[in-house]
């Protein structure tokens, strides 16, 4: 008797599955019923093959073999679910399988998972597409009713491929010559990379921010405080360079009276946040929970597969489709029945109609699922840990918080002068609380209060009863931490110059919501970052590697032109055959940059603690005029010894030879003190000769420049 095979990409989903289908018989490996079987993948069952796969001399890491550029991608069986793969062959092509449906998860990476495994299988039957947004009995119904053929998620899947192939062919290339260059273990990443490089660039402007001392002025008028404040060109400042400036204002205003020459106030209201993605959903539990973000995923995905409680959390939209409406409707009944909610609930269904604004309901929006919200299962369930009641009650509040009206409050804003000096007072007034009510457990006691001024009018005077100086240092950049990254990485576009590729950055960013937290603990892992408190630091092996890959290795730009050739290809907009073309290309480029020489000729040392990383010759040649450390020479250049402290300064050796001139060991040790002059050279445009005076450029950077320039007659 004929059946539908059923694969789905992990056991716990094909249990619900099988449930609703009817296939109480247990076999081993998978579950049958009348009419269907339901059996499982165990995430990828297929992947890739290693370059020793295709030639047995990939066995040896050598220059000579890179890059490594197959015809055609091979893959093969992970051998710890091997056994999986061969039970789903077998039922696939078993003449009692009458056709297959597809439950894989319902994204790029589950329509890779499955038809890695068709493909493998040498399966050629029909295949269905189930694309659901809920693990609820009522979803899974639904979907079934509702099934598309696989030719639907035929692009899809071409982008998939296309990803993976292409992170293959980077990364195997690039980690293999690198790490041949510079003879340690070096692991190179599309997406990990330029990720890396965010966290190294935070840490460098943080090594090399000075402080700066400034100075407030805050007069005390009794009831309320006010603070100085000066108008110019720029705008309205309110820092003081020197102590001697804020001195001079209080010995000109002390026991003074303020006089209000400006009042005024405005109405300000805040919109409800929108719907949670995975990624707010991981900022917001770093931020308050103290959560990774690969934390929060795992606790989403078992809200979603084990609980039923919320839908699919690898999502990147923030909003649900129209059809969704009255799902919606059924889903805050349930919650208007759990106390914690219930009164919320009361308030959204009271209003008809109910709500659905534009920035709830937006079809335009949805990508291949909605927001995440709450199912129609009820969220009391005793069997939830406290870290997924905690994670469940964020979703249920965002959920609620979107029906509510807007947060309004009133600043008034008011200049007192004294003694030709202008003071800035500000009060804040909460006209309605609106979504804001449900957030007042996690609000700091400071921010529940007003801070309202008393009734101000024009002319009115008030006594300064004492005036103080608030002595403040500028402050570096934070160092990133899980929440502050993921959000860079949601908008790396403004890392990015090129107009095309900020946009397309926009709607990507790095990497995607469901491997953002993977990205995050790869790096950890390969020991490129550390966690410390919640900051995330770079480790001298991180710096290092960023200091050492090109530009376009470690630049959100590559990423975004790869992001916006996938979504072409998922969109049937570019061919598979123009992506890797480009994708090979790119990796010559990279291998044949790994072998260039770096002017610090780096070394990775590795020790049993630690890498160090030193240079391979020191010929002292004088000071560094930037910071004052030693000037060391190498094949290429002249370069500071505080390299590793984050100084630039580089003299490039090839700079002057197209003027006809070569540097000489005591040129440079002139040069760092001072002009070098009558330098007979030849103009590189015309070749006529002439003298020359040669000195370094202002910039600190090592570039040279000639001036007072003379034609040889």
């Amino acid at each position: 008797m004929s059946r539908i095979l059923v694969i789905t990409e992990k056991p716990s989903v094909a249990r619900d599955i099988a449930k609703v289908l009817g296939c109480t018989q247990k076999e081993i490996g998978y579950l049958m019923g009348k009419d269907y079987i339901v059996s499982w993948a165990l995430g990828h069952l297929i992947t890739l093959a290693e370059p020793e796969d295709y030639d047995e001399i990939y066995k040896k890491w050598d220059f000579s073999h890179l890059p490594i550029i197959p015809q055609e991608m091979k893959l093969k069986t992970i051998k710890n679910t091997a056994s999986q793969f061969r039970l789903l062959k077998k039922l696939m092509n078993d003449k009692e399988t009458d056709s297959i449906i597809c439950a894989t998860d319902s994204g790029r990476e589950g329509e890779l998972i499955f038809r890695y495994i068709y493909q493998f299988a040498k399966c050629k039957k029909k295949v269905q597409r189930l694309w659901i947004s809920s693990m609820t009995d009522v979803a899974i119904r639904e979907g079934f009713q509702n099934l598309k053929d696989s030719s639907a998620y035929a692009t899809l899947y071409i982008s998939a491929k296309c990803r993976a192939e292409a992170d293959w062919l980077v990364g195997m290339n690039a980690s293999r010559a690198y790490t041949l260059q510079y003879h340690t273990l070096l692991s190179i990443g599309r997406v990990q990379t330029p990720t890396l490089a965010m966290i190294v660039n935070r840490q460098n402007e943080i090594n090399s921010f000075i402080p700066k001392e400034y100075y407030e002025v805050v007069a005390d008028f009794g009831n309320f405080l006010g603070k100085w404040f000066r108008v110019t060109e720029e705008g309205r400042i309110t820092r003081l360079e020197t102590k001697m400036q804020a001195e001079e204002i209080i010995r000109k205003t002390q026991g003074s009276n303020g006089r209000v020459t400006d009042v005024k106030t405005e109405k300000k209201q805040q919109l409800p946040p929108l719907l949670y993605d995975l990624t707010e959903l991981q900022r917001e539990c770093n931020q308050k929970l103290g959560l990774s973000a690969h934390n929060t995923l795992k606790i989403a995905q078992s809200l979603y597969e084990k609980h039923k409680l919320i839908t699919y959390p690898r999502t990147d939209s923030r909003y649900i489709s129209d059809d969704m409406k009255d799902t919606v409707l059924v889903t805050l009944k349930k919650l208007q029945a759990v106390e914690k909610y219930s009164q919320y609930c009361n308030a959204i269904l009271s209003k008809t109609p109910i709500a659905f604004t534009k920035r709830i309901v937006d079809n335009a929006k949805v990508t291949d699922h909605h927001a995440i919200i709450p199912t129609e299962n009820n969220g009391e369930k005793k069997s939830l840990t406290e870290e997924e009641r905690k994670v469940y009650h964020f979703i249920a509040l965002r959920f609620l918080a979107a029906f509510f009206p807007p947060y309004q409050y009133a600043v008034t804003e008011a200049v007192l002068t004294a003694k030709e000096e202008t003071f800035l007072a500000t009060g804040k007034t909460i006209l309605k609380e609106g979504w804001t009510e449900l957030y007042k457990e996690f609000q700091p006691k400071k921010e529940n209060k007003e801070n309202p001024l008393p009734p101000l009018q024009l002319a009115q005077e008030f006594k300064i009863k004492d005036v103080q100086i608030l002595e403040k240092q500028t402050q570096p950049p934070p160092n990133y931490t899980e929440s502050t990254l993921l959000a860079a990485m949601e908008h790396s576009g403004r890392f990015v110059e090129d107009e095309e590729i900020r946009e397309k950055l926009k709607e990507s960013g790095l990497g995607t919501p469901a491997t953002r937290a993977a990205i995050i603990e790869r790096l950890i892992a390969v020991e490129y970052i550390q966690r410390k408190g919640k900051s995330l630091i770079p480790t001298e092996k991180g710096m290092r590697l960023i200091e050492i890959v090109p530009a376009e290795l470690k630049t959100p730009q590559t990423t975004g032109k790869w992001e916006k050739g996938l979504t072409s290809i998922a969109k049937g907009t570019m061919t598979e055959k123009r992506f890797m073309e480009s994708i090979k290309r790119y990796v010559h480029f990279l291998v044949e940059e790994a072998k260039k020489p770096q002017a610090h000729e780096i070394v990775f040392e590795k020790s049993a603690k630690k890498t160090k990383y030193k240079p391979k010759r020191e010929n002292t040649l004088g000071k560094c005029p930037v910071c004052g450390k030693k000037i060391l020479e190498n094949s290429k250049a002249y370069y500071c010894s505080g390299w590793r402290e984050g100084c630039k300064f580089t003299i490039w050796k090839d700079s002057i030879l197209p003027y006809g001139i070569s540097f000489t060991t005591e040129m440079i040790k002139t040069l760092l003190k001072q002009p070098l002059r009558g330098l007979a050279m030849s103009l590189p445009q015309t070749g006529e000769r002439c003298v020359a005076d040669l000195q370094l450029c202002k910039d600190n950077s090592g570039k040279v420049e000639f001036f007072n320039v003379n034609r040889i007659e």
